[in-house]
């Protein structure tokens, strides 16, 4: 019999990459879709317009704010697999909106364990849990990055709900003995990351300037923080590796290298064969190339509380479960700005 997977979140970018692996498995899979005014599935409206729809694909409206809707699609469809992958994704924006990032990313968890044990309890959980929970001051990091032994610091409400979620997983593990695991993924883009997210915005603008570098300069926060960037694809994989582990656990997905924002933003350069240049400090540094500004700061892209350092190590899910990224951070970035250039030239 063929093995039933269900995704909440599965129209963002690690939904969209993960049901495609799934698929080549074998899977039939579900996923849960908010309802909303405009459409919002651009990610895989390919699989809803192909064949498999309905046949080996099937989507469902539903909420994470919403136990009895999540009660009755787990005890309908009685997945073998659930990524809890839905969440209100954006740091920044969680300043703004706590409560509803807590609501979400937070007691969503709870609420989805919960159907899972009333009605399902041979469900296999994964919660998409998240590096944001160390916090990344770097005098508490540890010198070989963090891994599942370290201290939790969250800097913003996005990752104090995700703390929450964390718990809740462990806790309904040990208490209901449910195969509940959490994936602690450090950063982690691709061609299919939400445009408000800097890996993504700065290889959408440096392909739009390549094509006319007439456009405005590109707007950036913090150019020094510096962030353990992965490719989403190899960290669909790790996931898919935890639920078919033999038992439940935590574990930490981390290429294990840093860069800074500043970097990234070379590499996109490098990529178009171009140099750039920086000059001044603080909220007056730029970037310039051809003569042009091409990168201003703006302070609005600031976190009320700014996480500076984030590397994993990720030696148990290398050890363990034996994976290994097969992106490096020069091939993320030859990735990110082939699809972006081929997807903007149509």
């Amino acid at each position: 019999m063929r093995p039933i997977s269900l995704i909440t979140g599965i129209t963002g970018q690690d939904g969209s990459i993960l049901s495609r692996l799934l698929l080549g498995k074998g899977h039939k899979v579900h996923g849960i879709i908010r309802r909303s005014s405009s459409f919002n599935t651009n990610r895989i409206d390919d699989l809803i317009e192909s064949k498999i729809y309905d046949q080996d694909f099937f989507l469902h409206y539903g909420d994470l704010t919403d136990s009895g809707n999540l009660d009755r699609l787990i005890s309908e469809i009685k997945p073998q697999y659930l990524f809890n992958l839905g969440a209100m994704s954006h740091v920044k924006v969680s300043f703004e909106v706590p409560e509803y990032t807590a609501q979400v990313d937070g007691i969503g968890v709870l609420r989805v364990l919960d159907a899972i044990y009333k009605y399902y309890p041979e469900c296999r959980f994964y919660q998409a849990s998240t590096s944001e929970l160390y916090g990344g001051i770097p005098s508490e990091m540890p010198s070989n990055g963090y891994d599942e032994t370290s201290d939790f610091h969250p800097r913003s409400p996005y990752g104090a709900a995700k703390l929450y979620g964390y718990w809740i997983t462990k806790n309904y593990r040990e208490a209901y003995n449910l195969f509940a695991s959490n994936g602690i993924l450090f950063n982690h883009t691709s061609f299919y990351r939400g445009p408000t997210f800097v890996s993504k915005k700065i290889v959408s603008w440096c392909a739009q300037w390549y094509k006319n570098n007439q456009i405005q300069p590109l707007q950036l926060g913090n150019l020094n923080a510096k962030r353990d960037f992965g490719h989403a694809l190899d960290f669909c994989r790790a996931m898919i590796l935890i639920m078919e582990h033999d038992r439940p656990d935590d574990w930490v997905i981390a290429t294990g290298e840093t860069h800074t924002i500043k970097e990234f933003v070379n590499s996109c350069f490098d990529w178009m064969n171009k140099k750039i240049e920086w000059t001044g400090t603080g909220l007056d540094e730029k970037g310039i190339c051809d003569g042009k500004i091409v990168v201003e700061i703006n302070e609005r892209y600031f976190r009320p509380s700014e996480v500076e350092l984030l590397l994993g190590n990720s030696t148990k899910a290398r050890t363990i479960l034996g994976w290994k990224p097969q992106y490096d951070f020069i091939s993320l970035v030859d990735d990110m700005m082939s699809n972006e250039i081929k997807n903007q030239r149509g």
